[in-house]
């Protein structure tokens, strides 16, 4: 039996070049998949925290040349730089072979619907205006996922499974405000320029859904949710999770 096929793959906030980033997962996730098109929805290489803590381990080449080797092999790569990898942005507009660097694309689903494809910093008012705060707030994510992974260390001596602190946090009020307005206003933006949906990424919380009348998509990370957004043939979406390097059941399709 091949291995399963989409027609489109979305994949955001891996954070290559960070130990959180969990390329393992990744690894597995792109072996085990195949598509047409594939999306890389920004925040793929971290060079924020590179600059700051150089890190990369043998593995995130791998994810590299995963996405070379599909695109050899004929599948489209979409590269849409985000804001930790925001110096791709000046690349914009450059095709190598089946890879292209754009600032935003429009997908056209398999049922004809258009979806605004972008890495989603864009609706995020701290790092569009003011980096010094959004430094900061990259550096108290950083220490948060420090604590992570200190924490999931001793929870496995005691036999416990992994746990998110991340995940614990954003259930705090006003962290569910600030993605609620994320959202309104990814979907704000498709409905201005006409489009039936959105496809972005950034915040780091897998979604699919509709608001309103527009479909608003939401790839996660390779961080905490190890999570894709994936196109059927039918052009229905879904999300697909990838945390323990096995695929958990996909929550329910939504048409596109």
């Amino acid at each position: 039996m091949g291995r399963p096929r989409f027609r489109t793959i979305w994949l955001s906030d891996t954070h290559l070049g960070t130990p959180d980033c969990r390329a393992e997962a990744l690894l597995g996730f792109l072996d085990a998949h195949e598509c047409d098109f594939l999306y890389l929805v920004g925040d793929i290489i971290d060079f924020w925290r590179l600059k700051r803590a150089p890190y990369w381990a043998p593995a995130h080449s791998d994810v590299l040349r995963q996405v070379v080797s599909k695109a050899r092999a004929g599948t489209m790569v979409t590269f849409v730089p985000g804001n930790h990898d925001e110096y791709a942005r000046r690349f914009c507009d450059v095709q190598l072979g089946n890879i292209i660097i754009v600032r935003e694309a429009v997908h056209r689903t398999a049922a004809g619907r258009l979806l605004l494809v972008l890495h989603g910093d864009e609706f995020d008012a701290v790092t569009r205006w003011n980096r010094r705060i959004a430094w900061l707030g990259d550096l108290g994510y950083g220490l948060l996922m420090r604590l992570n992974r200190w924490l999931n260390r001793a929870r496995r001596v005691l036999g416990f499974g992994h746990w998110s602190l991340a995940g614990y946090v954003w259930k705090v009020k006003r962290a569910r405000r600030y993605i609620d307005e994320f959202e309104q206003a990814a979907a704000r933006e498709a409905a201005r320029r006409g489009m039936d949906g959105v496809v972005c990424g950034h915040i780091h919380r897998p979604a699919v859904r509709s608001i309103g009348s527009v479909l608003y998509g939401n790839s996660g990370d390779w961080v905490e949710s190890c999570t894709a957004l994936v196109e059927h043939e039918d052009g229905s979406l879904a999300l697909l999770s990838f945390a323990d390097r096995a695929p958990r059941s996909e929550r329910a399709p939504v048409r596109a």
